[in-house]
């Protein structure tokens, strides 16, 4: 439970840039490589230790960057390539590494590599992607893509589909073709030797598909060489120099027994998996058709993963993140009243749980789900095309958009808020997403110098976890299973034990009922103590505390 030396990275924290949003540094309303380096101070006062870049290769930005077409290049739009190797530099002066998103599973249709394997059924790297014969005279298996729509482009020149599992501009790499793989970690260690320390990999699981594609969802989602894969990357790209890297996989779907394996060190395979069971605690039959979430699963679903990787293993800790809307309103309260509170209230449950916390920039202010009108407010390729497809199935328009404006991916995307000045300090142009009107009172600026702001709340968070053992290797047990409105755990050291309290709801609990070992215990990190109306006996609404238990 406690190694003498555990890898660095269970006490820190990472935060996530999505750079078109973050800050613009050129006035052309797209955020960009510069305006990272000019924000560095604030992620240092801040106190993370790893900053997780969303792609900035060039790229034709279908999918807002996700569709590379030159994996070695910046993108025009967000700067050069020496922009970034001087934002890699100067992030290491001040201590904070740098990831680079990784997007393995498909490029972009521009990519020299799919132009020449769209050229003819002959050309050399034809088999780098999946293509396949029509199946009578359509699509050659019903797989869907996840951005609506059948998961096949047909390809008029040679006649044959490709296979794309998002946008038909994003056909997925053939992993089974070791010239691919090879291709591939090439250009991963070309970006280590310039300094980058890591990679976040983009949906990672999915490398590996099944050559026969049967029908259904288990023919790619955790294919049959993933293991081979990812054991294959750790010895040609990280062996030999991965003590101070990391490398996270995002894996949609993955169980627990899976995230295991994968993140079992004698394995060499990934340092930790981003999971998504939490995020789609509150999904009916799609991520469109929205349930309110029920503490108790929440509870059963982070307490299995806490107990499935307490001694092999290690859990990535998120809310928010570019494809999620924004945490506060989600599963917060983002009225006036309890805005503040239910940020840094879902801020300490999450923080305090053992794993790797990652921050989503304007996380730490408690940005909040935007304000959108009709279609031309949004820019999301996901929402856009389930709006379109939905419409053209007869849906009524505005009740598809009452249904997206609170789950659309472009919740996240909305200008970081830096100020209240016009666009949010965000840009001297005009912003290519409209800002959140409520950048007005909610930004950067306006909290840097409140010590009870959520900002500062933050700071204690990532402060805590740099000093404290118990936060960062402690056991975890959880407490008080069955309740809908409170959401408790402990963490225990050999030293210490510190239980975690979290009044998830407006209702106020008498405390000593609820945690009678509560009775005595020490402060050590709260987030309404405050308060003129703060009561030590009452667990108020909206209520976080960190307390040291009497030994």
């Amino acid at each position: 439970m406690t190694s003498p030396t555990p890898p660095w990275w269970t006490a820190a924290v990472v935060y996530q840039v999505y750079p078109r949003s973050f800050a613009d540094s050129d006035g052309d309303g797209i955020g960009d490589v510069n305006g990272i380096r000019g924000k560095l101070d604030h992620l240092a006062d801040l106190g993370v230790d790893v900053v997780w870049l969303s792609p900035v290769y060039r790229s034709p930005q279908d999918d807002n960057g996700y569709d590379i077409s030159d994996y070695r290049d910046v993108d025009p739009v967000f700067g050069t390539l020496a922009d970034l190797d001087a934002l890699i530099t100067e992030a290491h002066d001040r201590g904070i590494k740098v990831v680079m998103d990784l997007v393995v599973n498909h490029t972009s249709d521009e990519h020299p590599w799919f132009v020449e394997s769209r050229s003819s059924t002959t050309n050399p790297k034809r088999d780098w992607y999946w293509w396949r014969d029509p199946r009578d005279g359509a699509e050659p298996t019903g797989w869907r893509s996840f951005f609506s729509g059948p998961a096949w482009e047909l390809d008029e020149t040679t006649g044959q589909y490709y296979l794309h599992l998002f946008s038909r501009k994003q056909p997925d790499l053939n992993w089974e073709n070791p010239e691919v793989r090879s291709a591939v970690h090439e250009m991963m260690r070309w970006w280590l030797d310039r300094g980058v320390d890591g990679f976040r990999m983009d949906v990672i699981n999915m490398i590996s598909k099944d050559p026969a594609l049967p029908e259904g969802t288990e023919g790619w989602l955790f294919g049959p060489r993933l293991h081979e894969f990812l054991a294959e990357m750790h010895r040609e790209v990280f062996a030999g120099r991965d003590a101070d890297l990391i490398t996270v996989g995002e894996m949609p779907g993955v169980t627990v027994e899976q995230a295991r394996e994968v993140t079992d060190p004698a394995r060499a395979e990934l340092d930790m998996v981003f999971q998504f069971e939490h995020v789609g605690l509150d999904h009916g039959d799609s991520k469109w058709d929205a349930r309110p979430l029920r503490l108790t699963d929440l509870k059963a679903s982070l307490g299995r993963w806490q107990e499935g990787l307490a001694d092999v293993g290690w859990n990535s800790l998120y809310w928010d993140n570019h494809d999620q809307p924004r945490a506060v309103s989600r599963f917060g309260d983002d009225s006036p009243r309890y805005r503040r509170d239910s940020a840094t209230c879902l801020a300490t449950l999450l923080h305090g749980h053992r794993g790797t916390p990652y921050v989503y920039q304007g996380e730490e202010i408690g940005m909040a789900n935007s304000t959108w009108g009709g279609v031309r407010d949004f820019r999301d390729i996901e929402t856009l095309n389930h709006v379109a497809e939905a419409v053209a199935a007869g849906q009524d328009v505005e009740q598809v958009l009452a249904a997206v404006r609170p789950a659309s991916r472009d919740n996240a995307r909305t200008p970081v808020q830096w100020d209240a000045t016009a666009h949010a300090g965000f840009t001297t142009g005009e912003p290519w997403i409209a800002v959140n009107p409520d950048h007005v009172e909610w930004n950067v600026a306006a909290q840097r110098d409140d010590p009870h702001s959520v900002l500062a709340h933050h700071r204690a968070l990532i402060a805590l976890r740099h000093a404290n053992r118990t936060v960062q290797l402690g056991a975890f047990a959880m407490l008080l299973p069955d309740h809908e409105d409170v959401y408790a755990y402990t963490r225990t050291s050999d030293d210490e034990t510190l239980l975690v309290v979290c009044n998830v709801s407006a209702t106020p609990y008498p405390l000593g009922e609820l945690l009678p070992e509560a009775g005595g215990a020490e402060l050590v990190l709260g987030n309404r103590d405050h308060l003129p109306d703060h009561d030590p006996a009452v667990l108020g609404p909206w209520d976080a505390r960190i307390l040291r238990l009497a030994r």
